[in-house]
Formats: structure tokens, C-alpha cells, sequence
């Protein structure tokens, strides 16, 4: 149980069976009468927000989280994504819902990281950045060498990215998982 002076910006909490964490706090002392803690809170598990005012004498309770590391296996088609425990080897399946634009990014063995809410997967969380091939681009034009001129590009899942223009075809790239973004080129192509 955490205590009303405990709630900060960023603090996860249990509120009616669900978890919440903080988003925004403000803290009040009127001249009479005990404090007042304002707090905008975001649901973890389906992103509606929530504005609570707690009292100084006020508990909240803490949310049973647990955060995993477990190894992508496979995506069974379309219904759940397959994650295993390196350790005990238990298979988790997560939902699509979860997993979201993520699954352009994810590979083979790759190690995640998944939050789970009372055993049930709420959250996953990749690698900050992968590298994946350009299958389709088209070629950069010579003497087009405006800043910051970009074009589409499609890596081996169909996931498009806006690249720089001396990006080819077959190139190897560097992409943000979190924002789903070109970073660099990491090793030119073979094609």
C-alpha cells in the first residue's frame, strides 16, 4: 500500500482492480483542513485517463507487476504472438492488441521485455533499436542533396520508413522501435 504522500509523476498504482500510473500530481495545503493530492492518471491497460483527489490520511494500493524478460518464438497467425521464458521455457501468448505496430520489428530469439498485470501480459517493451534489410526503395537521384531530403523505403515485413536518399535497395538500416524511425545505415547492400 502506498500512502497519499508517497504519489509522484510516474508512480504506478492499483486503482479498482486496474493499474494506473501518474501522469500528472499536484499537491495542495489549504489554510484549514488536511492536504489534497490531485493526480491525472493514465490506465496501463487501456489508456483512458482518470483525475483522483486523494487526502493526506488516504491509501492506495500497489499494483501486482511483475516485468519478464522472454524470447520472441513466433507469430501464430495473426491470433497471439508467442513469447518463451528462457528459463522455465513456459509460453506466454500475447495479443495482437498489445503488440500493436511493434510486430514489424520484431525478429526471431529476439529478447523482449513483458509486463504482466496479475499473470495477464499488458505490455511489451523491444529493444530500443533494430536493424532490418530494405527490400524496396527507389533509387536516390543525383544532385537532388537538399537537407534532410527523404524517400519511402520498405524493410522485409512491408513496414514503410522515410530514409535518407543514399539509402539502396539491400542496404542494412537502423531503426527506432519506439518511434519507428530511420536512425543510420548501418552496412551497405549486396544487391
Amino acid at each position: 500500500m502506498y500512502a497519499a504522500a508517497d504519489l509522484r509523476k510516474g508512480l504506478k498504482v492499483e486503482i479498482e482492480g486496474e493499474p494506473y500510473v501518474v501522469v500528472d500530481f499536484d499537491f495542495c495545503k489549504p489554510g484549514k483542513g488536511q492536504a489534497l493530492y490531485r493526480c491525472k492518471m493514465k490506465s496501463m491497460i487501456t489508456g483512458s485517463t482518470l483525475d483522483r483527489t486523494f487526502r493526506s490520511a488516504d491509501s492506495i494500493d500497489r499494483p501486482n507487476l511483475e516485468e519478464r524478460e522472454m524470447t520472441y518464438s513466433y507469430d501464430d497467425g495473426g491470433q497471439a504472438f508467442i513469447f518463451s521464458d528462457s528459463e522455465s521455457y513456459e509460453e506466454v501468448r500475447v495479443p495482437p492488441e498489445i503488440v500493436g505496430d511493434m510486430k514489424y520489428f520484431l525478429d526471431d530469439n529476439m529478447a523482449c521485455k513483458i509486463l504482466f498485470h496479475s499473470e495477464k501480459p499488458i505490455e511489451l517493451t523491444l529493444p530500443c533499436f533494430v536493424e532490418k534489410q530494405v527490400m524496396d526503395c527507389e533509387p536516390g537521384v543525383r544532385g537532388d542533396t537538399a537537407t534532410n531530403v527523404t524517400k519511402p523505403a520498405k524493410i522485409a515485413n512491408g513496414y514503410e520508413i522515410r530514409v535518407p536518399l543514399f539509402v539502396n535497395l539491400g542496404d542494412i538500416v537502423r531503426i527506432d522501435t519506439r518511434t519507428g524511425t530511420y536512425v543510420e545505415r548501418v552496412k551497405k547492400g549486396s544487391f
